[in-house]
Formats: structure tokens, sequence, C-alpha cells
């Protein structure tokens, strides 16, 4: 597939999923309105593009970036708004933003989007076999691949599972871990359990992680 920038959109349908977390031992179901999402993560070269940095770890415009807090993804996806012509949809202060979610510019997905886009109609752990669909610690070589590499999902999005984990628009558990975001989807130092449609992990807002990056969604306008 062509990755030079990462930047093509998946229209998804909507539809109900059902999220668990492991931890607390409880699951609650989210219904969600029709959304785009990227085919695969922001790669490195429609970042410079946007924002003229190259924070990454490992260089490749085809690398998917990574070395992102959550703070630098929202503003990526207000720059790219902007850039574009949509309408920004966050108004970001020094370690927190608001979602205009009435906004059709670039955002991060929500958790249950992301795990909604991730199953594409499957009920199982994966949506095909690890080692087709991902990288991960037992094939990365512990190290970045570039994005589009490995078979894509029903729904044609890529990297779902494995290479860089994404983040998510969500807080994590306020009442225990404060304004920590949801990461999804597991990287390519994670062993195999960790690269799992369910699996939920957390980040605070202002981290930067060589295995952490992120793909964009925008609502769907009438």
């Amino acid at each position: 597939m062509d990755t030079r920038t990462g930047g093509e959109l998946i229209s998804l349908s909507g539809g109900e999923v059902t999220l668990s977390d492991r931890r607390t031992q409880r699951s609650w179901p989210v219904a969600l309105e029709p959304y785009l999402l990227g085919a695969v993560p922001v790669t490195q070269a429609w970042y410079a593009e946007v924002t003229g940095a190259r924070p990454s770890t490992a260089q490749g415009d085809g690398l998917p970036v990574e070395s992102v807090s959550w703070l630098d993804a929202v503003r990526f996806c207000n720059a790219a708004s902007e850039r574009e012509g949509f309408t920004p949809a966050y108004r970001v202060d020094a370690e927190d933003a608001e979602w205009d979610n009435t906004a059709d510019g670039y955002r991060l997905p929500t958790e249950a989007e992301w795990e909604f886009a991730c199953r594409a109609g499957t009920t199982g752990a994966r949506y095909g076999e690890l080692d087709e669909i991902g990288w991960h610690r037992g094939n990365s070589g512990e190290r970045v691949h570039e994005v589009g590499g490995k078979r894509p999902n029903a729904w044609c999005l890529y990297d779902m599972l494995g290479n860089v984990w994404e983040w998510c628009w969500d807080v994590y558990d306020a009442e225990v871990y404060g304004g920590y975001r949801v990461l999804r989807g597991g990287g390519w130092f994670d062993e195999r359990w960790s690269c799992r449609a369910s699996v939920r992990r957390r980040s605070h807002p202002t981290l930067r992680l060589d295995d952490v990056g992120f793909r964009v969604a925008r609502s769907s306008t009438p």
C-alpha cells in the first residue's frame, strides 16, 4: 500500500462494542456513530509534513511516528485539520484538551472506536494469526517496522495490533490514575499476550515512548 503519508481514512458504519477491563473485572457496552479511521498509524512523513518535526527514535518516512505524547498527537490533529481546511477538534491547554465533538477535523479515536475497528466484526482475541497481522517481540527483531507491511483486517485497517501502541482519546481511570490516557494495540517490543483487541494500557499524556504512536479519526458529517 502507499505509505507516503498515512493519511488515508476508512469509513466505518458504526455499531456497538463491549469494552472490558481485566484489572477491575468489569465490562460495558458502547454504541458508536459512523466515523472515519486512519488505515495505518500516522507516519513520520506525514507528521513531519504537518509539524516540521521528526521526534522518532528510529527514522524513516514510512515508519509510524513514535516518541510522541498524547498532547503531541492532539496538537498534530489540530494542525492537520487547519492545514486541510477542517474545523479543529480540540482546545488545548498545558496538559489537557477539550474535545468539540461537533467539529469535522482530525482527532484521536475513542477506545471504543479503536476496539470496534480492530475487531472488524470478529469476536476473538485477534482478527487473524498474529504473525500475519502484526509486529511483536517474537517477529519484529525488536524494532519498529514500516506501516502496512502485514495483512490488514477485514475493514482494510493495517497494524491495529503490534508495531506501535496507539493513543486513544479516553482517560484510563480518573479515580485511580488521574489524567492518564488509554493506549491500545500492543507494540514491537511486546509479548504476544499484549497484542490483543481487548488489552488496555495507560500512560501520562505528556510521556513520550519509542513504542507509542497514534492514528487519526474523524467524525462523519451529514
